[in-house]
């Protein structure tokens, strides 16, 4: 009798045993809470902007926001192909127009925003630059997540020093730049984003640096703009 009730006892200690190690068996419990390793899920960044970020002129992997990930990638991050949303000719009313008939459904790890030249070149004025720009801006953080961090905005190129620009008023061109680029500095800085100053390297006399078409970037400055972003998109991964 009593060999019977240890035996007893003993299948009772083993069920209660087997069902411990059960329940801390992540394949055991229902999908829904088990925790998701998404350490190596690729990174994702949506471009936003006009001929700049689409590359007019140039060859579709030779465009900077991919030839930022082509570095990124290099590095051992994986990272998708960048989005792109940007059209030549764009102003900062036609991207908004864009992203309101058709927004992003999805978030993105990294944000980039180039957009203002149309509105130089337009005529348009300072004030609706910056009322638009900073709307755009909002709307990359939402993009991003609310990750401000993850968002950043280049400086708009200086086109007064292509051949496209030889029989204008290349110094008024110049200032004007200078006046928008004042603006997105300024939204930007107020709104703590990072800001990629790259017209500097857009005034250097390199005519290697101009497209075959006299007035876009080459895939030469387009890859030095890359190596400028690609390091601070990475920084906030570390």
């Amino acid at each position: 009798m009593t060999c019977v009730v240890a035996a007893k006892i003993s299948t009772g200690l083993l069920l209660i045993f087997l069902l411990s190690a059960c329940a801390k068996d992540p394949a055991s419990l229902p999908a829904s809470t088990i925790p998701i390793d998404t350490s190596n899920k690729p990174k994702t960044y949506l471009a936003l902007g006009d001929s700049y970020t689409i590359g007019q002129s140039v060859a579709a992997e030779q465009r900077f926001p991919v030839q930022v990930t082509a570095i990124i990638s290099s590095q051992g991050i994986l990272i998708n192909s960048p989005e792109i949303i940007a059209v030549t000719g764009w102003t900062t009313g036609s991207l908004l127009a864009a992203l309101n008939n058709n927004p992003p459904t999805k978030t993105y790890d990294f944000v980039s925003l180039l957009i203002g030249v149309n509105n130089q070149y337009q005529g348009r004025s300072k004030e609706e630059y910056k009322a638009e720009f900073s709307i755009l801006l909002s709307k990359a953080i939402n993009y991003a997540g609310g990750r401000s961090n993850r968002v950043f905005v280049l400086s708009i190129p200086d086109y007064s020093v292509t051949p496209f620009a030889r029989n204008a008023d290349t110094a008024a061109i110049a200032r004007e730049i200078d006046a928008f680029n004042a603006i997105n500095k300024q939204v930007t800085l107020q709104s703590g984003i990072t800001y990629l100053d790259i017209t500097p390297i857009s005034r250097e006399p390199d005519p290697a640096l101009i497209a075959n078409d006299g007035l876009h970037p080459s895939a030469k400055q387009y890859k030095r703009w890359a190596e400028l972003l690609a390091p601070l998109m990475k920084q906030v991964l570390e």
